[in-house]
């Protein structure tokens, strides 16, 4: 991964005083597997997961902390880092793994409230989660903006009434189009993932996804229900002034990963995210602290230095690049068999839809449970599809998705009773056949064919002029669903 020449550049955009760099040059998993979103259930869209081996599809703070290893540079961080995976699509509707280029890199951004400097800033606490981005937005609605050119200088953002947590969501997005051989371009110029026919003619390294979490917070909840609402963006994203309510400053993170979509120019076809998307605006990441609160604290204190090498951090334990490598997460039983590496065949990991927009992408949630297992690998399992509430105010109407609170206690399996037989026809015969939690009963009648409902409501139907002798066969399906609780 090329990073030395936007260190300065990433400095300077965020008037940041140090950061420092967390290489994260292993892959844990390739899965689907989403414990904010989805948990305990194979998630919607395959994720590139990075960090503590212990993260899985319930993860707490205990079991990252307490993983044997981790796939990022420093021992002491134990966090969990992902994001969606992303494939090509050949023009024969097949798809393809995309790979990153040397992982992915978590920047930390050690930037003041603007408004009041002499605040600090404040470590995340133990089991800190948030997500930024939304993984169902399929348009831009920034101030009625050609979303094509470049943002307004950020000086006028506030007289433009460009600062609402609405816009400034949208603009923490970034796809950096790289070419090593030309000048680079910033950190979050381009808020779209452009079209394979640019990247092609010119992108020759590949795009550097970047993502900007909140780093303004409420100084009280380690996260909320929607994983959004207890954080928020300072007024220029990456620095400024944190809003009402959000007065306690935390580290600002910044994932950057590069896609190789350079190894399938001149191929035709067209690149998705994991989650259906094709324009970049439901690009969306996840975190969840597995720092110990009172060591990051002191190096937000200590390790000052503007350089951004974890190197110049005396309190770091330092992990080879191979170690990194090394450390997997182990996949549960119920997904191990998913394919989700190289080619895949004709559908997206959890028979995810390419959904354009620009009205938002309608998901549907998992509704598999998986047993309480460290997490998975490149695998899958027939799956909804996950979606986050929306994070500002689009053009169009948002579709809501019904939410589970609780997980129904599984009942036996009711076995349908005899239909009624119209006066003047003949009940044949009664069938039943189990597959698994369905009872299924045929009933083989003349002439009248019945349907039926979990209420056990029959409509009988006479076709008049009929052949007595045509039998019609129908089937009562009872079934009883197992949810995963959300």
């Amino acid at each position: 991964m090329r990073v030395d020449s936007s260190l300065a550049i990433l400095a300077s955009v965020s008037g940041a005083a140090a950061f420092w760099r967390m290489e994260c040059r292993g892959l844990g998993a390739l899965a689907r597997l989403d414990p904010l979103i989805d948990p305990g259930v194979a998630s919607q869209h395959a994720h590139a997961i990075h960090g503590s081996s212990g993260f899985n599809s319930d993860a707490t703070y205990e079991d990252l902390v307490n993983g044997d290893c981790t796939s990022c540079a420093v021992a002491e961080d134990k966090s969990a880092y992902w994001a969606p995976a992303v494939y090509f699509k050949h023009a024969n509707g097949t798809y393809q793994e995309v790979l990153q280029d040397g992982g992915m890199l978590a920047y930390y951004f050690l930037n003041y409230d603007l408004k009041d400097t002499t605040k600090g800033i404040k470590a995340f606490p133990n089991n800190f989660r948030m997500i930024a981005g939304d993984s169902s937005r399929r348009n831009y609605s920034v101030g009625g903006l050609d979303f094509l050119l470049p943002d307004p200088p950020k000086s006028n953002w506030a007289s433009m009434g460009q600062t609402n947590q609405a816009d400034l969501r949208q603009r923490a997005i970034g796809f950096n189009c790289l070419n090593y051989d030309t000048d680079p371009e910033p950190t979050l110029y381009r808020h779209y993932m452009p079209d394979k026919a640019f990247l092609d003619a010119k992108c020759k390294h590949g795009v550097r996804f970047e993502l900007s979490f909140p780093s303004c917070w409420n100084g009280k909840d380690t996260s909320s229900p929607d994983h959004k609402s207890h954080v928020a963006y300072p007024d220029t994203v990456l620095n400024g002034d944190c809003p009402e309510g959000f007065d306690v400053k935390l580290p600002g993170l910044m994932f950057e990963t590069i896609w190789r979509t350079h190894d399938f120019v001149g191929v035709p076809g067209e690149f998705v995210i994991s989650n259906g998307d094709v324009s970049g605006f439901g690009y969306h990441g996840d975190f969840i602290s597995g720092w110990d609160e009172n060591l990051l604290q002191a190096a937000v204190e200590q390790c000052t230095n503007g350089s951004g090498l974890l190197s110049d951090c005396p309190l770091f334990t330092l992990i080879s690049a191979d170690e990194q490598r090394k450390c997997k997460i182990p996949a549960p039983p119920m997904i191990a068999s998913e394919k989700l590496a190289g080619i895949i065949g004709n559908v997206l990991p959890g028979g995810v839809e390419i959904q354009y927009g620009p009205a938002p992408a309608v998901h549907k949630k998992p509704e598999i449970a998986l047993p309480s297992i460290s997490l998975p690998a490149p695998n899958v399992l027939p799956g909804g599809v996950f979606q986050e509430q929306p994070t500002s105010t689009p053009e169009v109407q948002e579709v809501p998705e019904p939410t589970s609170t609780s997980t129904p206690t599984p009942t036996p399996t009711p076995i349908p009773s005899d239909p009624p037989v119209p006066e003047g026809y003949e009940l044949v015969r009664t069938d039943y056949v189990t597959n698994g939690n369905v009872v299924s009963k045929i009933v083989v009648i003349e002439t009248v064919e019945y349907v039926m409902v979990a209420t056990e409501t029959v409509t009988v139907t006479a076709t008049p002029g009929a052949d007595k002798a045509r039998r019609e066969v129908q089937h009562l399906h009872l079934h009883r669903h197992r949810h995963g609780a959300h």
